[in-house]
């Protein structure tokens, strides 16, 4: 294997290197990303089981692993910090994919860019961009969202909200709310096509395109609603809420309830408060 040339220290401090793992087919690390795995002294991981099979498949002898997730990252990272300021190289992973991409980490980077510690990203693997680069619907520009809300009814809420967007919106569902997730998607937009791919790079990948009552048919049928989903939205055209119809709203809903900030919204800036009344309920999160 090519030896990857270190990088120069401008200081006595450590580096945190953000670290891509595979998010399935084991050949998807990079040469880079083992290469620092190998000569980092900590490792600091979501599910510290995980991570150390990950270590074991590639061969390389077991490292510090510090778990660190988002029940323990006010209390650990303190911890990683202080080892980086003593000139420990630290590398971060996530169970699967790039770190912070939906995963815990951020309060850990914030922290090293405020003591001026150098965090590098060793980019790799990632559900989002393996989504986008075989989608057959215009993405060229979209959000990405990472997880619905867990509840039904924010989850509703939320998924109104983004049909608006004049983007393509990238999420991930859990394989216990697809159903009810494209069983929505068919409620609010039935015309409104997606993309889904499912167990992206592992051996029983699945990628769908098409309209949500006939992508669940699919799933239902094919006995698909198993796995991790990514699923990209397909544009929706404006609605021709402004920009300042859109600063009122939120305005109003930080104090008001949504009925009432939506009927205000529509005296102040002209429309229908049907116009305003789904949003107002998102940004709510009822």
């Amino acid at each position: 294997m090519r030896n990857v040339r270190p990088m120069v220290r401008r200081d006595m401090s450590g580096i945190l290197y953000e670290v891509a793992t595979p998010i399935g087919n084991l050949d998807d690390l990079s040469r880079r990303a083992v290469s620092v795995l190998s000569s980092v002294e900590t490792i600091a991981a979501e599910d510290t089981r995980r991570t150390g099979r990950l270590l074991s498949d590639l061969g390389i002898p077991r490292r510090d692993l510090a778990a660190l997730h988002d029940h323990n990252e006010n209390q650990v990272g303190p911890i990683l910090i202080e080892k980086l300021k003593a000139g420990q190289d630290i590398a971060l992973v996530s169970d699967a994919g790039t770190p912070l991409v939906s995963d815990p980490g951020f309060e850990l980077v914030r922290s090293a860019w405020q003591e001026g510690i150098r965090v590098v990203p060793i980019p790799g693997a990632s559900a989002v961009s393996a989504a986008l680069s075989v989608c057959p619907l215009p993405a060229q520009d979209y959000r990405f969202v990472g997880f619905l809300p867990a509840r039904s009814a924010t989850r509703k809420a939320r998924l109104t909200e983004l049909l608006d967007l004049t983007c393509a919106v990238v999420f991930f569902e859990a394989p216990h709310r697809i159903e009810e997730t494209l069983a929505v998607l068919n409620e609010l937009a039935p015309e409104r096509r997606l993309m889904i791919g499912r167990e992206l790079t592992k051996l029983f990948e699945t990628c769908l395109a098409g309209r949500p009552a006939d992508l669940l048919e699919q799933l239902r049928a094919n006995n698909q609603v198993r796995g991790e989903f990514v699923c990209v939205l397909e544009a929706g055209e404006s609605k021709g809420i402004s920009a300042e119809a859109n600063r009122v709203l939120k305005t109003l809903c930080a104090e008001l309830p949504p009925a009432t900030a939506a009927k205000l919204t529509a005296e102040i800036c002209g429309g229908r408060k049907a116009d305003y009344y789904p949003l107002a309920v998102a940004l709510k999160g009822v």
